[in-house]
């Protein structure tokens, strides 16, 4: 059994991947913004050198999984402030105590990092080819990385990092800064306009199937790595909005096409062979399943028929 801190663990990833962590039998606590009533929960901003403080005073802990972090492109732009204070400080932040203390490290970093890049993504292609991250989100994940790397060479801390793809599913209330599939969804749902952006492909991962891959980074831990945590499957947007729209019983009269959205990669298709082969990724559920999964649990959070 591990002592494991998940930041972020209130999260759409953290909240399922605290559950499975806790099925494994190991001993689990949380940090994230909100009060809770969870006995192993301690409020916390990692932006806040102090908060943490007193975590790693409290607890030695074998693992830490960083989730903790503003998210998304749109997100990113209007509210920079919050996106630059929790990923690049709140990062940093988290890699002194591992130097002071020594635990091993699970940094969610994300898809967004390979930017333009117009082929395959697989991990050591950053390091391989100059690659321009596209916005402020993409732009403080890879800081992230880097931080890290830093670490590494300064310290010896030992990490993992992992580059999720468009993970989706049951458990992710909307907002307008939410993912595509969750947007699709939600508005979808209560008849809402939304638009398709024809010209774009992604790789997208049901949410059962990134928990299962991530739980598994305890049991093989290889310090240095990096995980494209991602399905097999790559489908065009105008597919993805087709699946949803068959899942609600609606017609796309509300739905207007274009081809392309700026500052905005085009093609997200994955090479997920290092996680398949050290954290049994695989895709059990595939995308029309899980889009119909997701429209079947909004309509019982929201209470839309």
């Amino acid at each position: 059994m591990s002592k494991i801190l998940v930041t972020g663990g209130l999260g759409v990833v953290g909240t399922p991947l605290v559950e499975k962590l806790r099925s494994c039998g190991n001993e689990v606590w949380v940090c994230d913004l909100p009060h809770n009533h969870h006995p192993n929960y301690i409020r916390c901003d990692i932006s806040q050198y102090r908060q943490l403080e007193r975590i790693f005073e409290m607890h030695q802990f074998d693992y830490v999984y960083n989730l903790a972090a503003e998210f998304g492109r749109w997100n990113g732009e209007d509210f920079y402030e919050k996106v630059w204070m929790s990923n690049a400080i709140g990062t940093k932040n988290i890699l002194r105590f591992q130097e002071k203390y020594g635990f091993r490290l699970i940094h969610f970093s994300s898809s967004e990092v390979y930017g333009d890049y117009d082929d395959i993504m697989y991990e050591r292609i950053l390091d391989e080819k100059p690659i321009k991250q596209m916005n402020d989100y993409a732009i403080s994940k890879w800081v992230n990385e880097m931080q890290i790397h830093n670490s590494e060479l300064m310290f010896d801390t030992k990490t993992v990092r992992v580059r999720l793809f468009n993970t989706y599913g049951p458990g992710e209330y909307y907002s307008p800064y939410r993912s595509v599939i969750c947007m699709f969804c939600y508005r979808a749902l209560h008849n809402m306009p939304y638009t398709v952006y024809t010209g774009h492909h992604r790789t997208n991962t049901y949410i059962d199937d990134c928990i299962n891959a991530l739980a598994n980074i305890c049991t093989n831990f290889k310090p240095g790595e990096v995980y494209n945590i991602a399905s097999s499957e790559y489908y065009d947007i105008r597919t993805i909005s087709d699946y949803v729209l068959k899942a609600a019983n609606k017609t796309d009269a509300l739905v207007s096409y274009k081809e392309h959205e700026k500052q905005t990669t085009i093609d997200k298709k994955v090479d997920n062979t290092k996680a398949v082969r050290d954290l049994g990724m695989k895709t059990t559920v595939d995308l029309e399943q899980g889009i119909a999964k997701t429209v079947e649990w909004m309509r019982r959070v929201y209470d839309v028929q």
